[in-house]
């Protein structure tokens, strides 16, 4: 089948890699000029999701490219002395094997393994998808696909053209990363300031020209463009105004041309991802929330199990299939997320002060431990390492598709 994907960040070419592979023709549609270097935040990858980037056969690089974060610094607001914790035991503990990674450079890793492969157009988005498969684009001419992907994240385009309206839930907090100098941040080590509702990091990689600022804090809705870049700089001065010194001078590179995210954590809850010749994958369809549900292992898992299940020809048993496969671990990354902004982001003092002791203990817990406590748990920390995938290859998911 012709197929046309929207969006060439995680689930978009992780997609198009094993639709090709089952014989598929793939064109990836992206609305930037290039790959996008917007200055992104760390993700993880979990055990499904680097299992299958292993097949895929570009793991080598992914942890070659790993962030190497061992250890936290957390100060307290109106305290002097920082609480710290092992990085490496709480990620040991929450998953059998784990890597944390740029969400720029794992991009480019999966497009790396497709760019061969795949019709890549850049600097372009979809206008219309007819019934009858013709796409229209804004710069290109009308085409024709059999079927159309939306992998074009939270605020997909597909998404909004062919399924309008859908229901959302706004977790009640904001997630901002800004590009800072490289000599801000130390590799190895994130180090940063917590209060109530509201906390800033900065954090430095070996291979990184820069160093990363990520800003998270509560708040009621707030009125913006997602595209808007000054009033969310601005939202952001306004609530972190006051918490320290340094985190004022985190800030001041706001203005200094550097990258720069901004965005509310908010889940979608549909659970109904597909549409006629159209389907959705990753943040598109089931995003649990930036920064705090696990969305990029989620996003390579569903990328893998939709393609997986289009291998044959018959695409609306394929959707139906790839949404009861998902359906389980979607519904629990939720409701994990939405505890987990909770924790992350406390309300009060005394949510801070059981969030900095919480990490202190953990961290002074023997590892073997640590790892038996969290694996009671498969709907919380340990829940990806709980999912089987199929190995659709073994199923002859990779006789060529007519």
């Amino acid at each position: 089948m012709r197929i046309l994907v929207s969006g060439a960040s995680i689930a978009g070419p992780v997609l198009a890699y094993w639709l090709t592979r089952y014989g598929h023709e793939v064109t990836v549609v992206e609305r930037s000029p290039a790959l996008r270097k917007t200055g992104g935040h760390a993700v993880d990858l979990f055990k499904p999701a680097m299992d299958i980037s292993e097949r895929m056969g570009v793991l080598p690089r992914v942890e070659a490219l790993a962030t190497g974060t061992e250890r936290i610094s957390m100060l307290r607001e109106g305290t002097r002395r920082p609480v710290r914790g092992d990085v490496t035991k709480i990620f040991a503990a929450a998953s059998d094997r784990h890597v944390e990674v740029m969400r720029d450079d794992l991009s480019e890793i999966y497009f790396d393994a497709t760019r061969e492969d795949v019709e890549y157009v850049f600097g372009d988005s979809i206008t219309s998808v007819g019934q009858d498969g013709e796409v229209t684009f804004e710069g290109g001419a009308p085409r024709r696909f059999d079927l159309v992907i939306g992998a074009d994240g939270l605020h997909s385009n597909v998404r909004r053209l062919v399924f309008g309206e859908v229901e959302k839930t706004f977790v009640g907090a904001y997630l901002a990363v800004v590009s800072v100098p490289r000599e801000v941040g130390s590799p190895g080590e994130m180090t940063g300031h917590i209060g109530p509702g509201r906390s800033a990091a900065v954090y430095g990689a070996r291979h990184l020209d820069d160093a990363r600022a990520v800003f998270l804090f509560r708040s009621p809705e707030l009125s913006y463009h997602h595209r808007d870049v000054a009033r969310q700089k601005e939202l952001l001065r306004e609530a972190f105004a006051g918490l320290h010194p340094q985190v004022e001078e985190w800030m001041s590179h706001l203005d200094s041309g550097r990258a720069f995210y901004f965005d509310s954590i908010t889940q979608l809850r549909e659970d109904t991802w597909s549409r006629g010749r159209v389907a959705l994958v990753g943040d598109a369809a089931y995003c649990p929330g930036p920064a705090i549900g696990g969305s990029t292992s989620l996003a390579v898992v569903g990328a893998y199990v939709l393609a997986g299940e289009l291998a044959g020809s018959d695409h609306q048993a394929a959707f139906a299939r790839y949404e009861n496969e998902m359906r389980g671990l979607v519904h629990t990354s939720r409701e994990f997320a939405l505890g987990f902004a909770k924790t992350l982001i406390p309300a009060t003092r005394a949510g801070v002060w059981g969030l900095t002791f919480g990490m202190r203990v953990f961290t002074a817990l023997p590892s073997w431990l640590a790892v038996r406590l969290a694996k009671l748990n498969t709907g919380g920390v340990r829940m990806y390492d709980s999912v089987r995938v199929k190995d659709y290859e073994a199923q002859d998911a990779g006789t060529p598709a007519p």
